[in-house]
């Protein structure tokens, strides 16, 4: 397979060439290719990407497939242009300990259209449990060190520096205070009543309890030495404690790093007026100088990473307020366009993009043989265009849930083709599910 005359997007750079497929891997790039082959891909007007590698999802298998599961959740994955993920532990039974992730990587092998990777949950007392896995397996430990969905909650201190201590692979943190969301929700359920209204939902979970939270965990890296990636940074002052991740040097030495969601880079607090609990996510969307900064952050190397946390309920679920109404928003199929209109609008630029969804992921995580364009790779690749405007339908939406808070918005880029290892996945508008993702790799 020649893909030909694409906009090439890859490590700082965009030029115009033509990528050879063989077996799988990318066996050359070049400016003109005049091998016959078998088929010529004519990708003229089209921008070629890395596949994207979102580091955050909840595919919610085993245990709470009513909402999702691998294969609904990795179709609506591929036909957004994301190739490869990595799953987090809180499912049913938790993926805290070998043989749950085992169960998690048996379910995947025949049921993921995307690469993927599984995450095992930290616990008070699993840590034995966690360096029982083969390391080049799995890409880190998961910790909560706030309260979240499926109560895998790490709340004593010992258990904490325990962690930092001994974790043998990068800790992904979701960092939020219990305690002071438990006060701010006793307040306005005693001010709103038993179910406070969506609109206080950020100051119910509010960057107060984000910052202590995450203060938290900086210091005990620190301390440590462990390296820290904290999830689904959500407020301007967050930002002040991560270190500058430069994917062009050693990704090692920025030890603390932070991820930015896509649901606080396009909604403020706002935008509960309109979309309800639809955009109810912890940690709570907040205001707009906090999604301000988020995005000034993605180009000067505070934001590492840009992932989803996609996580489908269903509708039903989203019903009542800010303490009833469950939290989780599906966006992996519409993560990648949702960024390219921030591109359009002259948030970031192409490449950095490409950087942030792509190159960092791999690199962060030490993701093997992906996550670039580059010869001796995996031709795991996404095809986009700019077109004529139009409107995102529900019809489109291949989440199991059957919703989207994008729904009804308008884009202006689509996703063309989704490769893995040279397979054509997505077609632009049809899903290849005869084909399966590979277990990823990690140094």
């Amino acid at each position: 397979m020649i893909i030909k005359g694409a906009i090439i997007v890859n490590e700082g750079l965009e030029r115009v060439g033509d990528v050879l497929v063989r077996d799988g891997v990318i066996q050359q790039i070049s400016s003109s290719l005049d091998i016959i082959d078998d088929e010529i891909i004519d990708a003229h007007d089209c921008y070629l990407l890395p596949g994207i590698i979102d580091d955050h999802v909840h595919f919610r298998e085993p245990g709470l497939t009513s909402k999702a599961d691998m294969h609904t959740e990795s179709m609506a994955a591929v036909a957004g242009g994301v190739t490869s993920v990595l799953d987090m532990p809180n499912v049913v039974p938790q993926t805290t300990s070998y043989e749950t992730w085992m169960q998690r990587m048996q379910l995947a092998e025949k049921q993921m259209h995307c690469n993927y990777g599984f995450f095992i949950g930290a616990t008070n007392s699993n840590m034995d449990e966690i360096q029982r896995l083969p390391v080049e397996q799995y890409p880190g430990v998961k910790l909560f060190m706030g309260s979240s969905t499926g109560n895998m909650l790490v709340d004593r201190k010992e258990s904490l520096m325990r962690i930092f201590r001994n974790s043998p692979k990068i800790i992904m943190a979701h960092c939020e205070d219990t305690a002071i969301i438990n006060r701010n929700m006793q307040i306005a359920r005693e001010l709103f009543g038993d179910d406070p209204d969506i609109i206080h939902h950020s100051a119910i979970r509010s960057r107060e309890a984000c910052i202590a939270s995450s203060s938290l965990a900086v210091k005990m890296a620190r301390e440590t030495g462990a390296r820290l990636h904290i999830a689904h940074i959500s407020t301007a002052e967050e930002l002040e404690l991560l270190e500058t991740f430069d994917s062009q040097e050693n990704p090692i030495e920025a030890r603390i790093t932070g991820e930015a969601c896509v649901s606080h880079l396009i909604y403020t607090q706002e935008d509960y007026k309109r979309l309800g609990t639809r955009i109810k996510c912890n940690p709570a969307i907040k205001h707009n100088t906090d999604r301000e900064a988020l995005r000034r952050a993605l180009t000067d190397g505070r934001i590492a990473v840009v992932g989803t946390d996609h996580a489908p309920h269903l509708l039903a679920d989203k019903n009542g307020g800010a303490r009833s109404a469950a939290s989780g928003i599906p966006m992996i199929q519409f993560s990648l366009i949702s960024m390219l209109e921030l591109v359009s609008e002259g948030i970031l630029t192409l490449t950095r993009l490409v950087e942030l969804m792509c190159h960092n992921p791999a690199k962060l995580f030490g993701i093997q043989q992906r996550g670039f364009i580059r010869e001796g790779m995996y031709a795991d690749l996404v095809l986009v265009k700019c077109t004529e405007p139009y409107r995102l339908t529900k019809d489109s939406i291949l989440s199991k849930c059957g919703w989207s808070p994008r729904e009804n918005d308008v884009f202006s880029w689509k996703v063309c083709k989704t490769y893995i290892s040279g397979n054509l996945v997505y077609n632009g508008t049809n899903v290849n599910t005869s084909f399966h993702g590979n277990p990823l790799l990690f140094t």
